[in-house]
């Protein structure tokens, strides 16, 4: 990938600010919508998809909801809500309807090679938990978005379904799992660099790297002038564009205080850093074939749910467990320890105290996670592999997460877990802050930002029948739709090659 001249203000449509999953989809969703719009992107690192969307540092490989316990609360009344997951899958078959769409127009068949085929499984121990999850199986397949999902308490189908999980168990536990076989493991940096291939093959798009972005302005004409400096030599890019994405994973709160529009006002956010247990046995490796999520700790945060996850990383096949909650005041793995301090102003500084102090529950959780050693580490790893060897793991550090802190009218301030666009009046500007399921919706969350920052054009014949073509159940529930599910999960799993029992090499 090329950069254009930096020597003088170069005037766009378009600048997206960070190198992730979510700038990438935007900007070759744009240049499907409007093939003339000239591009920029501009990255502080000197490769793309290096932090949040990093294969070793995201934890969303292919939340759909099948198997996310966090995602299905159970309400005062005992049943349970199934709104959300509901959403989440409709969202992420959006996603790959979109993926399919990329792979069969460009005919690029390694684009599919990010996502394979890996079954997601739910698994508790103990009464009460096994009769949430019972519960949980039966509300979901009311929906057709769960056709399919296996529910079991026998040991024996366990041990056919998450070998290692049961091997060597406490055969006194009382234990169940749910199986959703079409599950899927998602490499997001392979994917992000794929639509970057493509979107560099087309006319009026330039990449700046190793450019941090230092300025942003808002000019009398509604245009915004972008100030960047290279990290290597000082120089400094100057750029002019209508539209402006913050996509920046931890980075994006600061870039969206320092623009200054008023729907800034009162954001804040919270890191919360990662780390995994990663396996280095291959036998083990090739013995566990599966996605298997836990329930959470209580007071713990959404990416901290326990799950042992088979992946395809560079080629590999991988075995990780986690991931271990950490705390810094870092906004990204290879920002500064300033970046929390800095973000603070007077218009977030309330919303933030109060968050805070709501949250005491969080702060005692991430000091506890701070403070563990390897072994207590390890004891967590051995309630999900009650045979796991010490010397069988290591650990790796995950990536950096900032949740949302935003005002809020009854309760002063509060934390969100979600992800969340914020956006000038006039459309000029957008940035996403959060994360949890972030990437595995990037699709859904990019095309309500351009109904949202591009309302006319959006709503022009020309541009809906470009969302139906790019995702052919634009504008419809999947989870109202039984039929068209099944049409949509054939044409996707035939185009991305997510038929096979066997996971496939990601590259």
């Amino acid at each position: 990938m090329t950069s254009i001249d930096n020597s003088s203000e170069q005037s766009l449509d378009v600048v997206l600010v960070g190198a992730g999953i979510m700038s990438a989809t935007l900007g070759m969703m744009l240049k499907e919508l409007q093939p003339e719009l000239s591009i920029a992107v501009v990255e502080r690192l000197d490769v793309a998809a290096a932090e949040s969307s990093d294969a070793w540092n995201n934890a969303g490989t292919g939340h759909s909801a099948f198997c996310e316990l966090n995602y299905t609360p159970e309400k005062a009344d005992g049943s349970i809500d199934t709104s959300k997951a509901i959403k989440i899958a409709d969202q992420f078959e959006q996603s790959k309807q979109f993926w399919a769409f990329l792979a069969e127009k460009y005919q690029v068949t390694g684009l599919s090679r990010f996502i394979n085929h890996i079954p997601h499984l739910s698994f508790v121990w103990g009464e009460e938990n096994v009769n949430f999850l019972r519960k949980r199986h039966a509300a979901l397949t009311q929906s057709p978005l769960f056709k399919g999902m296996g529910y079991s308490e026998d040991r024996e189908q366990l041990l056919k379904w998450m070998p290692l999980v049961m091997e060597g168990r406490d055969p006194s536990q009382k234990v169940a799992a749910t199986c959703m076989d079409m599950g899927t493991d998602v490499n997001f940096g392979s994917l992000t660099r794929g639509m970057f291939h493509l979107l560099q093959e087309k006319p009026n798009v330039a990449f700046h790297f190793n450019q941090e972005v230092t300025k942003l302005r808002r000019k009398d004409d509604g245009t915004w002038r972008i100030k960047a400096k290279d990290r290597a030599t000082g120089d400094t890019l100057k750029l002019r564009a209508r539209f402006v994405f913050i996509g920046a994973g931890g980075g994006s709160l600061p870039l969206l205080i320092s623009s200054g529009i008023p729907e800034a006002a009162g954001f804040g956010g919270f890191p919360v850093s990662g780390q995994w247990l990663k396996c280095v046995n291959p036998e083990v490796i090739e013995r566990h074939q599966a996605k298997v999520y836990g329930k959470a700790e209580v007071g713990s945060p959404p990416m901290s749910v326990p799950h042992l996850d088979t992946r395809m990383i560079n080629g590999k096949r991988e075995l990780l467990f986690g991931p271990y909650a950490g705390f810094t005041t870092k906004f990204l793995k290879k920002g500064s320890f300033l970046d929390l301090p800095l973000s603070i102003k007077l218009s977030n500084m309330r919303p933030m105290i109060i968050a805070g102090l709501k949250n005491i529950p969080l702060t005692r959780y991430l000091i506890d996670q701070v403070r563990q050693s390897p072994e207590d580490r390890f004891a967590s790893l051995k309630q999900y592999l009650p045979e796991a060897r010490f010397e069988d793991w290591e650990l790796e550090i995950a990536g950096q997460r900032v949740q949302v802190i935003k005002k809020d009218k009854k309760a002063g301030g509060v934390l969100e877990f979600g992800t969340e666009v914020v956006a000038a009046s006039d459309g000029s500007i957008a940035a996403l802050l959060g994360a949890s399921p972030g990437a595995s919706t990037a699709v859904s969350i990019m095309v309500g930002l351009i109904e949202r920052c591009f309302p006319q054009q959006a709503r022009t014949p020309e541009w809906q029948a470009k969302f139906k073509e790019m995702i052919p159940s634009y504008g419809v529930s999947l989870h109202e739709h039984p039929q068209m599910v099944e049409e949509i999960r054939e044409y996707t799993g035939r185009v991305l090659n997510l038929m096979a029992a066997e996971p496939t090499e990601a590259k």
